[in-house]
């Protein structure tokens, strides 16, 4: 479905909540992108091929077709998580290195698709090793250690970590939900509001101390604004109520300066737990000090 071009300066545009931040101050190039696409397409020259030879040739080009994609699909996936990995301060090593398995099915899938009946393995091996390499370079290894957690308290990490994906549930499901109505400044707004969010999520990341100050923001808020978006998005999707409408940017602004508040919150509790540290270390250092 078509969306109405809008803009910060387009006719009728609304100014967001004051003090917001710049749109694109976090964003950074996404790590799955036309290269991983690329390899899905590749694959497919095999099938061209794979009918012009015997049956032990067939069958081999399209294992080898099988293997690529599924190559080309771990490689994706890997991407994403390596992503969500470098976002994190405090962050676990994928449970399963998908970018590693991906460069061994790629180096299969080329060595598999390089070999014909009646010719040596010495050269479709070869080319399969090459194969595995440049795709182990080109897209590098997974993490393989965890991120920030010396000295952090696994029980409160693991509390952290499940309370930081239900929320990302929610707001994915709020996209999800307002998709349908083609609004492009909806859209934009959900977007910033995300942002916002994923702020407070790194915050509460950070110093795992902080979720129980910051559960209801994770959890209610982001469950009753869910609810509300789907609700918005059936009736404008129905009626194109003008006033709905208002009245749902109105909640997103709302929301946005609330977590934005939450936010900066957190990090002033965090810098006077600093100051405290700092004091009562002071003090000790203070107590022995040598006297002249």
């Amino acid at each position: 479905m078509s969306q109405r071009y809008g803009g910060k300066y387009s006719p009728g545009a609304r100014p967001g909540p004051k003090g917001q931040a710049a749109p694109l101050r976090s964003s950074r190039p996404a790590r799955a992108g036309a290269r991983v696409n690329l390899m899905f397409l590749l694959p497919f020259v095999l099938p061209l091929t794979a009918f012009r030879q015997g049956p032990v040739g067939l069958s081999a080009d399209l294992v080898a077709f099988g293997l690529l994609l599924l190559s080309a699909w771990l490689t994706r996936e890997g991407e994403k998580a390596h992503e969500a990995w470098e976002a994190r301060s405090i962050a676990r090593r994928p449970a399963i290195p998908r970018k590693i398995f991906g460069s061994v099915l790629a180096g299969l899938g080329i060595g598999l698709a390089a070999w014909a009946p009646g010719t040596g393995v010495v050269a479709p091996i070869l080319l399969g090793a090459l194969g595995a390499g440049l795709h182990l370079i080109a897209f590098g290894p997974d993490p393989l250690s965890d991120k920030g957690m010396e000295g952090v308290d696994s029980f409160q990490t693991e509390r952290v970590a499940t309370a930081v994906a239900e929320a990302e549930k929610h707001l994915t499901a709020m996209r999800e939900a307002a998709r349908p109505i083609a609004d492009r400044e909806i859209m934009d707004r959900l977007d910033q509001f995300a942002t916002t969010a994923r702020a407070m999520f790194r915050t509460v990341e950070n110093d795992p101390r902080d979720l129980t100050a910051s559960r209801r923001y994770l959890s209610v808020y982001l469950d009753g604004a869910r609810a509300a978006t789907a609700q918005f998005a059936h009736v404008y999707g129905t009626t194109r109520d003008a006033r709905a409408r208002a009245d749902y940017l109105s909640l997103l602004d709302e929301l946005d300066t609330r977590f934005s508040q939450k936010s900066e919150t957190l990090l002033s509790n965090d810098r006077s737990r600093m100051d405290v540290e700092i004091e009562v270390l002071r003090e000790r250092l203070a107590q022995e000090a040598p006297r002249g």
